[in-house]
């Protein structure tokens, strides 16, 4: 097989906002090792994230927590290229992913977002179903013709049209169970509270029941999660209570 010669380094800005990510940001920053620049955006972290992103030669800049989409605007408007790839510090480029990038990056159209799929990695395994894969996730941008909205949750970004990449990111997306049931206790929270303030939902007696169950038969059994074994019923389970707090929080705010 010919060696496929890659360009060391390209004209893009890696962008990765943090919070106490001392664990993670080292494998995240490591996986693009193509980016020119490299900017972390901090909310302020108590452990070594700034020691680990300055050794990694990114620029450590510290912003106050502006809610998700904001934060991730900001950390775009302090790359040094258009050119930019968003990565949350817990993800990782695959292999197989870099290559692909750097093989495209000069037939990129400027006026395209591009979507990367995204594979996670939970309870000693790749989850392959259940609405977990492929999980397609627009990262790989221009900022002059797309960015990150200004959603406080649920942030994405907008563009006029895009296209897919086929190789993963990586996402490493609990530690354990009790990483999973507090990421699901401050999502619902976040989630209730910008309904009750956006006034989107009302509280639903008949949703807080039936939700929970629509949600769990939908990604256990029609998204097929129980193809990933018992970690696919735990996820499911998972999802099912995320949404019944969703609902519990949004009676507890009107109340």
């Amino acid at each position: 097989m010919p060696t496929v010669n890659l360009p060391a380094k390209l004209p893009l800005s890696l962008v990765v906002i943090t919070l106490n990510e001392e664990k993670n940001l080292k494998s995240c920053l490591e996986s693009v090792p193509f980016a020119s620049d490299i900017v972390v955006l901090d909310s302020f972290s108590k452990d070594k994230t700034k020691e680990v992103a300055e050794a990694a030669g990114a620029r450590f800049i510290e912003q106050s927590w502006l809610g998700f989409g904001p934060q991730k605007k900001k950390a775009v408007e302090l790359a040094k290229f258009d050119w930019v790839l968003s990565l949350d510090a817990d993800e990782r480029l695959s292999p197989e992913l870099q290559v692909e990038i750097q093989k495209q990056f000069e037939t990129l159209n400027a006026k395209t977002g591009y979507l990367l799929p995204r594979i996670s990695f939970y309870l000693g395994r790749w989850i392959r179903h259940g609405g977990w894969y492929p999980d397609y996730q627009l990262r790989l941008f221009n900022r002059q013709y797309s960015n990150w909205d200004q959603a406080g949750i649920h942030e994405k970004v907008l563009a006029d049209q895009t296209a897919k990449f086929k190789m993963p990111i990586q996402h490493y997306v609990f530690e354990s169970i009790s990483h999973q049931v507090i990421t699901n206790d401050r999502y619902s929270s976040l989630q209730s509270q910008h309904l009750f303030r956006e006034k989107k939902m009302h509280f639903s007696l008949f949703k807080l029941i039936t939700k929970p169950w629509v949600k769990f038969v939908e990604n256990y059994f029609y998204k097929r999660g129980f193809l990933d074994g018992l970690p696919g019923f735990i996820i499911a389970v998972g999802s099912a209570y995320s949404v019944f707090l969703k609902h519990a929080k949004l009676w507890e705010l009107e109340k």
